[in-house]
Formats: C-alpha cells, structure tokens, sequence
C-alpha cells in the first residue's frame, strides 16, 4: 500500500515538476517557426555537448508563459512566452536555461528529488486516512488533497539549486556563441513582479522557476561579466522574431489584437503578416490575398509567402488555385516534409488526373522525415482510397490513429487491412504488428479498450487529432 501510494505521489510531483498541464491546448506545427528556433537553439544543444538531432523541440499552443524539459530530452516552449518576449535574446536565454537541464543531468536528479519530497505526502495521507477512521472524515479528506501541494513544496526545494545551476550555464553557452548574455536577465527583470502573486495566480513558468532577488542578482553578474549583456540581435535575427511573433498573433489572437498591435498605418512585412494571416481567419479572403500579395512583391523567394497563400486559397475552397503556391514553396524549399503535405492536401482536393500519384510521393518523402505524422497519415488515405487501393488505405489509417495514441481505432483499421493485403509483404507485416501492440488481451492496452466502450470512439476526425491549422498543424494532447 506504502509503495503504491509512494509511486503515485512521484509520478505527481514529477508531472508538477515539468509543469505540463492538462490545460495545454496541443501542439502546433509550422515549417517557419520551427526552422527559425531549430536554427537559434542548436548551436546552443552544440557547446552544451548535446547532439541536436537527438533532442526534440515541442511549440505547444498555450498563452501562458511557460517552457520545460520533458520526456527525455525533449524541449517545450509555450506560443505564450514567445509572444510575450521582447527579443530573440530573451527566448534564446531561456532555450539556453532549458538547455542545461538536459545537458546537466536535471531529468534524473528531479525523478530521485521527487522520491524525497514524496515523503511529506506519505505522512499527509497517513494522517488523512486516521482522521476518517476517527470519524473526521472532512478533516482527512482535506489532509490527503493537500498531499500534493506539500509534496510539490518540497519537491521545489531540491531543485532551487538546479535552476541556479541552469542560469550560469546559460550565460557560459551563449557566450561561448558570442551571443547576447543579458536576454535570461531581462526576461527574468520583466516578470520579477509574479513573486509577489499567490503560487496559484503565476505563470507556470515561475511556479517552477522561481524569481528571487538574489537570483536574478547572481544571474545579472555573471552576464555583466561576459562583456556581452548589451549585444544587440543581428537584423536576421530581430526580423525572424518578429516575423514568428506576428504569425502567432495573427493565428492565435482576436482580430481586435491584431489590429491594435499592426493597423493599417504599419505596412512592415511583420504587421502585413499578421493581418493576412487574421484576415483568412476571419474569411476576408480579398483582404488577405492584397496583403500576402504585397508581401510577395517584396520578398517573392519567400517560401512561407508561398505556403500562406496557398493556404488562404485552400481555406476559401480555391483547391485548384492552392496548388501552384505550395508547389513553389517546396521550389523554394525542397524536402521540407510540411510543406510536402500542404502541397498534397491541395493535390488530394484538386484531384486531376495525376494528382493522387503526385500527393503519394509527396506524402512518402514526408513520411520518411517524419515516420510519426498522424496527418500525412491521413492523407496518404485518402490518396490511397482515391486509387482503390482500400487495404493500403486502411493500413494508413490504422498509422494515423496509431500516431495519435488511439490503439482502438488502429486495432480495428489493422485488421481490416490484414484481412485483405497480401501475406509476406511488407504492409502485411506492418499491419499484423500494428495488430500485435494494440490487442485488446494485452494488459498494457486494457484501460483504452475500457474508455473506448464507455464512450464514443476516439477518431481522427475527432478527439485528439492533427488537423489544419491555417498553415500550422495542431496535434491534440
């Protein structure tokens, strides 16, 4: 009983730990914004001693500000904290900071931390379950609901030193780089004033990475010290920021915001951005055709210029007419696997003759990339099914709902597919395995298998999903 309720206090404070709530919104994908902080942060992963490869980088779609190493060496960042930002030297700092506790060992340290301040809320559900049996049951239930908080108290304890830790270390990466030191001070300088707030009123990034005055004291000398705390950002680096910064407001705020943030008055590329991309959104698709238009007079080897226009034709059912921008933006941009599913979804819509064949290999080169893409899997289903190739279609689909996490529906489209494809090749293979990692008898598999019959079925369509997202893709949690 002990050891039971000792595994379920860590697994608690851990998942407190990395601050990675329920409340997220899912995962967002866009070639840009990832291409812009892949550039930015793997010359950091490089001189912390990690291989960039090996590392993944998650943009999650929450307001909040919030970033956070989890699940191995896996970095999150909220679309909050980049828009709340001033500059690349601010997100760059805490990448940086993100960075050490992957490259310093802090994953493991935090499991063995969360162990140790576990013990605070053994003894408050000791006490808990004594109250009730003495009758004050009030009294016990409110014991054990605060074992948590006590445990994640404590837990928080252990790990002050870490973030000191990961500061320093962030200024030594970034000027190893001869980069910006003063961006993590500025960020920290800028939201100083959630120490004063309740625990349950702060961002989720200050919960976890509190701001004491002596920290930012220490971290502040240590920049000073670089000599590079005032190195400005290149004008590259400044117009990427601010051209991933309009993007998001644009996608992911009201029309007011985007008005008041970029009027009419701003004809730079980052406010023209943002109102093209707010003006597709709200179906004003003359308006948003003016302003992609104007951008592409400006900038016409811009293959994201390119993909958003696509994307606004696309949006406004011009299937047709969206296929010759993505196509350019892949001229543009050869190879880059979410560019080569827009191009196949406009392809797959469009449906000429030739289309399905030339979505199926565009959906292949991505899914060599990325072998995980739910929505390139769902695709290429279609393209497939267009072909009257029905069991490879199940197959794919059967890899869609296997992506996402949703082994009922792969168990079922596994095997109709199985039923159908040839013995010995290898998407016979692939389906039978599928079939084996999903079967219902395994234990492993029963509590999906339980939460399939108690309601309705998890589908692609539905629940958590890759779906279109503008030119973004968001993956539900």
């Amino acid at each position: 009983m002990a050891r039971h309720v000792l595994r379920l206090a860590v697994s608690a404070i851990a998942a407190a730990a990395f601050a990675f709530t329920a409340s997220a919104q899912g995962l967002i994908r866009d070639a840009e914004i990832e291409e812009i902080l892949r550039e930015w942060t793997d010359p950091i992963l490089e001189v912390a001693g990690l291989e960039p490869a090996d590392v993944g980088f998650y943009i999650i779609n929450d307001s909040s500000l919030n970033a956070f190493v989890a699940n191995g060496q896996n970095i999150h960042l909220h679309t909050g904290l980049i828009i709340a930002a001033d500059s690349p030297a601010q997100i760059k700092g805490v990448i940086a900071h993100e960075t050490c506790h992957i490259a310093c060992g802090h994953t493991v340290t935090r499991q063995r931390a969360a162990q140790v301040a576990s013990r605070p809320a053994l003894i408050s559900i000791g006490l808990g379950i004594l109250a009730i049996a003495a009758g004050e049951g009030g009294a016990g239930a409110a014991l054990i609901g605060s074992s948590q908080q006590f445990a994640a108290l404590n837990f928080f304890v252990h790990t002050r030193s870490e973030e000191s830790m990961a500061d320093a270390a962030a200024v030594e990466y970034l000027s190893q780089l001869n980069q910006s030191t003063g961006g993590i001070v500025e960020f920290f300088e800028k939201f100083r004033y959630q120490e004063v707030l309740s625990s349950a009123r702060r961002y989720p990034y200050f919960r976890t990475h509190p701001l004491a005055s002596d920290r930012i004291r220490a971290v502040r000398r240590l920049a000073e010290q670089s000599g590079l705390v005032n190195q400005p950002p290149t004008g590259r680096e400044q117009l990427q920021y601010d051209m991933m910064r309009a993007k998001l407001i644009g996608f992911l705020d009201t029309a007011n915001k985007v008005r008041n943030e970029y009027p009419a008055s701003d004809v730079s590329a980052p406010a023209r951005y943002a109102r093209a991309i707010a003006a597709m959104q709200a179906s004003d698709i003359d308006v948003s055709l003016r302003e992609v238009d104007a951008l592409l007079d400006e900038q016409p080897d811009n293959p994201f210029f390119h993909e958003l226009k696509g994307q606004i034709l696309f949006e406004s059912g011009r299937t047709a007419e969206s296929v010759a921008p993505h196509a350019r933006s892949l001229e543009l941009k050869p190879g880059q696997p979410l560019l080569l599913i827009n191009y196949a979804r406009s392809l797959n819509a469009r449906d000429e003759a030739g289309d399905v064949e030339l979505a199926e290999t565009a959906l292949r080169d991505a899914l060599i990339v990325e072998p995980e893409n739910a929505f390139a899997w769902a695709q290429l289903a279609i393209t497939l099914e267009k072909q009257g190739r029905r069991a490879e279609a199940q197959l794919a689909t059967a890899e869609s709902a296997y992506a996402i996490g949703d082994i009922v529906r792969a168990n079922a489209f596994a095997y109709r597919a199985v039923e159908q494809l040839e013995r010995g090749t290898t998407t016979y293979r692939r389906a039978d395995d599928i079939l084996l990692i999903t079967d219902p008898n395994n234990p492993d598999n029963r509590d999906f298998y339980n939460r399939a019959n108690r309601g309705p079925r998890f589908s692609v369509q539905t629940g958590g999903r890759e779906m279109p997202f503008g030119d973004f893709t968001r993956t539900g949690p």
